[in-house]
């Protein structure tokens, strides 16, 4: 109601003293908020367009940092520092200045700069970023000259990440500002679906699609999807890939070396998805509860935490995938005494020398190198549960294979 006729009646107060300043403009029907910001850029008249949520306040001369670099160079995307606004109390939390990244699943992130921004030694300095958390400012005509937002995606998520990689590859950059500052309130509920898992993995999907080239499949890896046929309606990506066309954007490769070389390849995989022992096909392996180091069987459920992930030299990861260099795996260990297997990270079993090496071909046993033990259900007093004990020829199955015919994945000659 607020956004109708009281948004109304607050634009005409404005106008009798500041005739013309506000423009409004309406969508008939609900189209997302990619169309949304599409829409506002193309009716803008100003050299410079900042496309902002709602759910923002500016703190005082906001802009004229933003300005002044954009003066400098007008091929540069920028983004504000954001502070946050707790939704309870509307008190404002002040954050330091960070680069905007993403994991392979293209959820958004925060990160350190690059070294060299910290070898300036001056904190007022712009700081490159491999993207943009939601917020930006450009040069309005360059933004359009660029490809400006993809319209193609569907209500939330991936469009910010698209655009950084589009802007790096096709000849512009992505800075960071710390000198202009907007508190960001974050909402207790998105309005757009109850469970936004689903838009921000197609829409991830189409980003891989049009970007990413032989390294689309870490996005479908990230997902739990098949490699190479997923299924999942992405729309149609050919006028984007006219555009990259069009621009002479750079390969993907390039983002990797030059822009985000913290971003991990999901590489030497042999399987991953489910692993569901044949006994018990309504369980699966799960991480347990966090925080915590025993692995259990439970009811499958397909998300995060019962995704694992057998890689060619024999390390088993439980409860996802990390997409960073700076961060470690959980590895499938067995201590060597007692019954239950043990779930470490995959640094600290190896400095402990955990026995964390197994043998597993699709459609056979868990077996331990070292200890010889496997992996294996047992029936507990009230539920199936995890154990390490002598090989009974128990049967696991993993949900995705990777196939010989996908050997950029692999670097060593080996399939399940």
């Amino acid at each position: 109601d607020d956004l109708l006729d009281k948004l109304d009646l607050y634009i005409s107060s404005i106008h009798e003293e500041r005739p013309g300043l506000v423009k409004k403009i309406r969508h008939s029907e609900q189209l997302g908020l990619t169309q949304a910001r599409l829409t506002g850029w193309k009716a803008a008249v100003g050299d410079v367009v900042a496309i902002l949520d709602a759910h923002i306040e500016v703190h005082v001369q906001w802009a004229e940092p933003l300005l002044a670099r954009i003066k400098e160079d007008r091929t540069v995307i920028l983004t504000p520092v954001f502070d946050k606004v707790d939704f309870d109390d509307l008190i404002v939390i002040p954050y330091m200045a960070n680069a905007d990244g993403f994991d392979w699943a293209l959820w958004c992130r925060y990160e350190a700069f690059r070294p060299e921004w910290y070898a300036l030694k001056d904190e007022s300095q712009p700081g490159k970023s491999p993207s943009v958390m939601g917020i930006l400012v450009a040069d309005r005509k360059f933004f359009g000259e660029i490809g400006s937002l993809d319209g193609g995606m569907k209500t939330y998520g991936g469009e910010n990440v698209e655009l950084g990689i589009r802007v790096w590859l096709c000849g512009g950059s992505i800075e960071v500002i710390p000198c202009s500052k907007v508190a960001h309130i974050e909402r207790f509920h998105k309005p757009y679906a109850p469970d936004l898992s689903a838009l921000v993995r197609r829409n991830a999907l189409r980003v891989a699609e049009v970007w990413m080239d032989d390294y689309k499949y870490n996005v479908e890896v990230a997902w739990n999807l098949p490699i190479g046929n997923h299924g999942i309606d992405i729309g149609d990506v050919s006028e984007r890939k006219k555009l990259r066309e069009r621009l002479k954007c750079k390969p993907f490769q390039w983002y990797l070396d030059n822009v985000y070389p913290m971003l991990e390849l999901l590489q030497d995989l042999l399987g991953y998805g489910a692993l569901i022992n044949d006994r018990w096909p309504a369980e699966c392996v799960d991480q347990g509860p966090a925080p915590g180091s025993t692995p259990i069987l439970y009811g499958c459920h397909f998300f995060s935490s019962q995704h694992c992930y057998y890689l060619t030299d024999g390390k088993l990861y439980i409860g996802g995938i990390q997409s960073h260099k700076y961060s470690s795996n959980n590895c499938l260990v067995d201590p060597g005494s007692g019954v239950s297997p043990g779930l470490y990270q995959c640094n600290l079993a190896q400095q402990k020398k955990l026995h964390m090496f197994w043998d597993f071909k699709q459609g056979g046993q868990i077996q331990n190198r070292d200890t010889k033990r496997c992996l294996e259900v047992v029936l507990g007093d009230l539920y199936p549960r995890l154990v390490l004990q002598q090989c009974s020829g128990q049967r696991w199955t993993i949900q995705h294979v990777i196939t010989a015919q996908k050997r950029h994945i692999n670097s060593e000659k080996q399939v399940l």
